[in-house]
């Protein structure tokens, strides 16, 4: 009687997967969400921090000093550059670059956002009025750059609506439009300096500061004024009456671009349908 062949053994097929043999590899470790999202983060802070320190940055408008080129409630971009980089170029003054890099000037009439001395800890926004070297003088509300007035021809009156960001109107200029809705109609100026920038101002009065003595502006600092001249501490000041003096070019943050949104402060977070009602539109994508 004849013996059944035995079966041989089954060879595995080459694209088989080969059995997973404890200790010879090692089990891969599950992926941790949490370390993945600090990671993002991380990340995401680094290039918040390069791009706000050296590249553009935002910039409220918290003040009335620079009307009526901005008003509160204004939000704008400047760009880092254009002035070189210094501490101040960095969220907090961060002290990690040395005195100024890069260095530039900044041209007369440049709106910059800068580190107010003598603190050095907050920021103001103005316009450039004298560069290193120049002479400044008010006579009369009249503006006496390099013994030259600068011209300043009269516009049409500055109306703006009363509104929460804006309330403080004197009585003189206290008004109503058409439709029956008050607001301040204050004089306005075109100024034009000598390189050819031109700009608004607004003139109040005869206040203390309308007169002055002559500034000679010192090496590497810049002489600043507000465009709103009798509602504006600013380098007519000294740091005993609240003003900022000379400001060093080091404390220059940069240069104002454009704005990108605006509001007359009535919106609340609570009802969403307010934050339209509340944009001025019309201010949005305005440049310098």
């Amino acid at each position: 009687m004849e013996k059944a062949p035995s079966a041989e053994p089954e060879k595995p097929a080459a694209d088989a997967p080969k059995p997973y043999s404890v200790g010879t590899a090692a089990a891969e470790k599950p992926k941790s969400e949490w370390r993945d999202l600090g990671s993002f983060l991380l990340k995401l802070a680094l290039i918040v921090f390069i791009v706000r320190s050296f590249v553009f940055s935002p910039f409220s408008i918290p003040s009335e000093s620079m009307l009526p080129r901005l008003l509160i409630g204004d939000y704008l971009f400047i760009t880092k550059w254009n002035y070189g980089y210094s501490k101040h170029s960095l969220p907090w003054s961060l002290p990690l670059i040395p005195g100024r890099i890069f260095g530039g000037t900044p041209e007369r009439g440049d709106v910059v956002v800068f580190k107010a001395p003598p603190g050095n800890d907050t920021d103001w926004i103005k316009r450039v009025i004298g560069l290193p070297g120049d002479t400044v003088q008010m006579v009369n509300g009249q503006l006496i750059l390099n013994g030259k007035a600068v011209p300043k021809d009269r516009i049409a009156q500055f109306v703006l609506p009363i509104s929460p960001n804006f309330q403080r109107c004197q009585p003189q200029f206290q008004n109503v439009d058409a439709d029956g809705n008050a607001v301040c109609s204050i004089p306005r100026f075109r100024e034009t300096l000598p390189n050819g920038k031109t700009y608004e101002v607004l003139d109040q009065g005869t206040l203390p500061k309308d007169n002055t003595g002559i500034y000679n502006v010192p090496a590497g600092h810049v002489f600043l004024m507000g465009d709103n001249r009798d509602n504006s501490t600013d380098s007519r000041f000294s740091h005993a009456d609240g003003g900022i003096e000379f400001v060093p070019l080091e404390n220059l943050e940069g240069k104002a671009v454009v704005s990108f949104w605006s509001t007359d402060g009535s919106a609340s977070w609570i009802l969403p349908w307010t934050w339209f009602t509340a944009a001025r539109w019309n201010r949005l994508g305005e440049g310098f």
